[in-house]
């Protein structure tokens, strides 16, 4: 290339500007074409052609999506439907796990003498309605007494030697424990029998 520029100036050095930029510009334009020629016949002819996708296939992916949204939606239905159930019975569970001290302070004084009969079958009556309330949330009593113990219903906090009771039974109970359904409101406080 610098031999090419040096002959060129030799060639225009006696010339005038004007004729040399002449003489200088068909040499640029060889060039020109020569170097875009090859790059022409690299690049190969794309045809590009279009294909339509098939109805069926269409279908079927359509289909799929739909039964996939379909189960996922039934999953997600069946999923809150259980929640909610389990929400409501975790509610019901903490209310009546504050209210288990005043009954059981309400059962005591029950137990305790009373002069005035009116007085006693009056409490009696609140007492039976109280029970009642709670039987219609679900919560019952646990029987403890005289069934053998089970960790899983009742808390011994004592073994005592009765001869009433076998091994490893219930002889005696402090505090009643109690469910709903088969959830463990509060664990029944005990004494086993050795």
């Amino acid at each position: 290339m610098k031999k090419e520029q040096d002959l060129t100036e030799e060639t225009t050095a006696g010339q005038e500007p004007e004729e040399a930029a002449k003489a200088v510009e068909p040499e640029a334009a060889q060039e020109a074409e020569t170097a875009s020629q090859p790059e022409q016949a690299e690049q190969p002819e794309i045809k590009q052609t279009r294909t339509e996708p098939d109805p069926a296939e269409q279908l079927a992916a359509e289909k799929d999506k739909y039964l996939r949204l379909y189960a996922e939606y039934d999953n997600y239905r069946k999923r809150t439907a259980k929640e909610k159930t389990e929400t409501y019975s975790h509610a019901t569970a903490a209310a009546v796990e504050t209210l288990l001290p005043a009954l059981d302070s309400f059962s005591l004084a029950l137990e305790a003498a009373c002069t005035d009969e009116a007085y006693k079958t009056g409490m009696e009556k609140i007492y039976t309605q109280l029970n009642e309330a709670l039987k219609k949330l679900g919560v019952r009593e646990m029987e403890a007494l005289g069934t053998p113990f089970d960790p899983n219903f009742h808390h011994a906090i004592k073994q005592a030697a009765d001869t009433e009771y076998e091994e490893g039974m219930v002889c005696q109970v402090f505090q009643k424990g109690y469910l709903i359904g088969d959830r463990v409101i509060r664990h029944a406080m005990v004494a086993v029998a050795q």
